[in-house]
Formats: structure tokens, sequence, C-alpha cells
């Protein structure tokens, strides 16, 4: 009859540190599924456009980003490829697809231009 008691405990005891181990395991991926969704929604700057942003003193602060970044991955989920991206200062030729800023001009520079290739226009003040 001990041998029963103290089994039947052990059983349970075993069980329950197995639903804390994978309550655990579950937070875990929880947390890294949240961290990989936050990385994925930042777009990126390749080192051409990063170039052209000095090269023309192309300022963009946080907010701006904020706003780009938002409207980008908006233009993703409809369907947008490829983008034209304008501003009060800038045109960006952003690939919606990769989530890059594929290059950078002032509104001046853009004013004569012909974009092709793209599949969707962003007009942010």
């Amino acid at each position: 009859m001990n041998i029963k008691y103290i089994q039947q405990p052990y059983h349970i005891q075993t069980r329950l540190t197995s639903t804390v181990s994978n309550d655990k395991q579950s937070v875990k991926q929880s947390f890294q599924n949240i961290l990989e969704s936050e990385e994925a929604k930042q777009l990126k700057v390749s080192k051409h456009a990063s170039n052209r942003l000095q090269e023309r003193n192309i300022a963009i602060d946080d907010k701006q980003w904020e706003k780009i970044t938002n409207k980008v991955f908006e233009a993703k989920s409809k369907g947008v490829n490829d983008s034209l991206v304008l501003t009060n200062n800038a045109a960006l030729i952003v690939s919606a697809k990769n989530a890059t800023v594929i290059t950078a001009m002032n509104r001046q520079e853009a004013q004569d231009q012909l974009f092709t290739n793209i599949d969707g226009t962003i007009v942010l003040e």
C-alpha cells in the first residue's frame, strides 16, 4: 500500500513538471514569434540608398520612417511589390516585397523623372 501511495504522487509531480515545461516552451516560442514579427516590420536601407541619402543630404526623422514603414507594409499586404514613396523632401523607391529602400532622391530631382517597374505609390506629408 505504501508503494502505491508513493508512486501516485510521483506521477502527478511528473505531469505538473511536464505541463510547466510545456508552458515555458510555449511562452518562449510566443516571445520568439513576436520578436521575429517585430524585426520583420523594419525597413532595411540598401547601401546604394544609404549613399544617396547622404550624398543628397536627405534627412528623414524617426517619425517619418515609422510612417513610411507602416505604409510600405500596408501596401505589401495589398499585393504591392515595388513602390514609389513620396514625402515632402524625398522620393524613395522601396521594395515592399523585400522591405528594402532601394534608392532615394530629393523631390526636386524626382520632378522630371520617369519611374518604371513600380506597382504602387505612397504619398506622405
